[in-house]
């Protein structure tokens, strides 16, 4: 989704900013209605209204965490277009929702977008800072 890279050091939840899933980036997003797209070609593993994950067909893994403890919203203001199972091509909408909206609702809208289970020096060309677009390359699993 559009919005500004930081670096998972900041988000402000434990698990993301000390890389307990993974090493990974998040995305500050934009105001208003979103789109959270699959970040590769793949299936969709996990869904929750806040969070997915997509693998790859090497079996790589890559989480998508639609804010920090948005799982207390219960799924009010996410819209799935897909469905566990389902296969997905890089740049798909899979979940609609509203950062604007996380926010008067008293959480953090920061999306961290985790390569699960990799190891720290396994990304490359991981961005840390600037504008992002929606369905940009956020880092490389080399």
């Amino acid at each position: 989704m559009p919005g500004t890279a930081v670096p998972m050091s900041e988000v402000p939840d434990p698990v993301f900013a000390q890389a307990m899933v993974g090493p990974g980036v998040a995305v500050e997003p934009g105001g208003g209605e979103q789109e959270a797209v699959a970040p590769i070609d793949g299936t969709v593993v996990t869904l929750h209204p806040h969070a997915f994950v997509v693998a790859g067909e090497d079996g790589r893994g890559v989480l998508v965490h639609l804010g920090i403890d948005t799982v207390k919203q219960k799924g009010e203001g996410f819209t799935l277009h897909v469905v566990k199972g389902e296969t997905v091509r890089a740049g798909q909408p899979l979940i609609r929702w509203n950062p604007d909206a996380v926010r008067a609702a008293g959480y953090s809208p920061v999306v961290p977008v985790v390569a699960l289970d990799a190891p720290a020096e396994g990304l490359s060309e991981l961005l840390t800072g600037g504008a992002v677009a929606a369905g940009e390359q956020l880092f490389v699993w080399d």
